[in-house]
């Protein structure tokens, strides 16, 4: 027997780009904007209809920020936090985003399409967990490079990443991610590490971006190898790239454990089959009626019916 096809859908990430990519005129019937919710339908509809997934899971960020990243480095996404937050550690999102995701969350709930997060962990450690957890073919949907270290050719697991829409998604496997960075996923957290990533509050080592980074994890190995090389008088490196790996080893301590995602995160049950048909017709009904979702959801109800049938 066959194993399932498994898509994951970094569902934020998405939104997000559902957000800023189709037009805000997009209204219900009492004026609000729905754009990120039927950008989401749309995008749901075009990867189900272009990839034909057995399963789909969208997964979800309980918490975006957790304490124990932040414990290990305290710069970790600060800049996305609210000038004046009105509650402590809120996020800043576009107060016309926000009132859309308890509709995505209904419309995910009523379709019947498995939405899971788990308290304290991002969408991305789900990700990796069922991701790990797989036994078949995975497909990662997300505009986040972190999942790139998720990418395993032997275990099938690849990203989908968003060029233009959904419709233009670049696969990333270990050939491109090699080409691209020097490096293939297994090496893609070392390396980012080493780099940071400032939109995560990553501050990475002085004087090493992505290029170098690469260049010494294909000379030492991996990190471990890389923090050996700096220690060891005799090796190769430079005297300023020596200085600047040993300054900044307190940062190099915590770093893999912030920038990796967690594979072992405790989810709890649910169906990841693709509905055939929703799951509460009436409740969906209902959504559509009050946010105005039209061709959007009828769309996506028609492909995950076709799709699973």
């Amino acid at each position: 027997m066959t194993a399932p096809r498994l898509m994951l859908l970094d569902t934020a990430s998405l939104y997000f780009r559902a957000y800023f990519g189709v037009p805000e005129s997009l209204k219900s019937p009492e004026g609000e904007p729905v754009n990120a919710v039927r950008g989401l339908l749309d995008f749901i509809a075009r990867l189900v209809q272009d990839h034909r997934p057995d399963q789909l899971v969208a997964c979800m960020d309980a918490d975006w920020r957790p304490q124990w990243r932040v414990d290990l480095i305290p710069t970790y996404k600060t800049h996305r936090l609210a000038a004046e937050p009105s509650v402590e550690g809120e996020e800043e999102i576009p107060d016309t985003l926000s009132p859309q995701v308890p509709v995505i969350e209904q419309v995910l709930d009523a379709l019947g399409i498995a939405r899971v997060g788990a308290p304290g962990y991002e969408a991305d450690d789900v990700i990796g967990t069922l991701a790990t957890r797989a036994a078949g073919p995975v497909e990662i949907v997300t505009g986040d490079r972190d999942l790139f270290q998720l990418v395993d050719d032997a275990r099938g697991v690849t990203v989908l990443y968003p060029v233009k829409g959904v419709g233009s998604a670049e696969r990333i496997d270990n050939a491109h991610l090699l080409e691209k960075y020097g490096v293939g996923g297994a090496s893609y957290a070392d390396m980012a590490a080493l780099r940071g990533d400032a939109s995560d509050g990553l501050p990475g080592v002085k004087g090493i971006g992505e290029k170098t980074a690469a260049q010494l994890i294909q000379s030492y190995g991996d990190l471990a190898g890389v923090r050996a090389a700096a220690a060891d008088p005799t090796s190769k490196l430079t005297p300023a790239r020596r200085k600047n790996l040993l300054e900044g080893a307190a940062y190099l301590d915590v770093a893999p454990t912030v920038v990796r995602v967690a594979t072992d995160v405790p989810l709890p049950a649910f169906d990841p089959a693709l509905p055939a048909e929703p799951l509460d017709p009436m409740a969906l009904e209902a959504l559509a009626e009050r946010w105005g979702l039209g061709g959007s959801l009828e769309r996506v109800v028609a492909v995950l019916a076709d799709a699973a049938s």
